[in-house]
């Protein structure tokens, strides 16, 4: 049966005691994994949190172990972990993404996370994060008349220049030239947008 953390649970994991351990685990409801309270881990928010008295409990209740703090007492193959990584990444593409807030919310260190990631995937997490914000991009260049800026801002880039530098290298052609292109194609098969 899960509950709220109480404040000695709540010091506990801001403490990473390790001599609670075994005593509860805790789960984080934003990013469906739990924890030893001894996990280095950022301190969640408790208002997202939930405490279970075993692992058997918040893997039952749909919870992943945590990577970082082997909190069921085994490891998730990576193919697992990559699985909910690009997850991860899918969901938050559009907010400031830096491997180590990845890797922290995902419950890895930078180094580990990376090289995972880019054996199971055969790409770098920032070629994915990329990946992700280039292919909503294209949709919202196929889809709307926002501004190029715009388009930049809503897929996670700020910097527009930066953004038209990167769609470049990915599809061999400027935002312009892609919106363009889509157009004229639209055009030619007699549809509009």
């Amino acid at each position: 049966m899960a509950v709220r953390p109480n404040e000695e649970q709540k010091r506990a994991i801001m403490e990473n005691n390790k001599d609670y351990d075994g005593q509860f685990f805790y789960a984080v409801q934003t990013t469906r994994i739990f924890c030893r309270p001894s996990c280095k881990s950022r301190t969640p928010n408790f208002d997202h949190v939930t405490i279970y008295p075993t692992p058997e409990a918040a893997l039952a209740a749909g919870y992943r172990p945590c990577k970082r703090c082997n909190s069921a007492g085994r490891r998730l193959p990576n193919d697992e972990w990559v699985l909910y990584i690009k997850e991860y990444i899918d969901d938050n593409y559009a907010k400031p993404l830096t491997l180590k807030q990845i890797a922290d919310d995902c419950h890895g260190s930078p180094f580990h996370l990376h090289r995972v990631f880019t054996d199971v995937k055969g790409m770098t997490p920032l070629a994915y994060v990329h990946h992700v914000r280039l292919t909503h991009a294209k949709v919202y260049l196929k889809q709307t008349t926002l501004p190029i800026k715009e388009i930049a801002k809503k897929v996670g880039i700020a910097n527009a220049s930066r953004f038209s530098t990167l769609f470049k290298a990915y599809t061999k052609q400027t935002p312009k030239q892609y919106r363009n292109n889509h157009l004229r194609e639209e055009q030619n098969n007699g549809y509009t947008i």
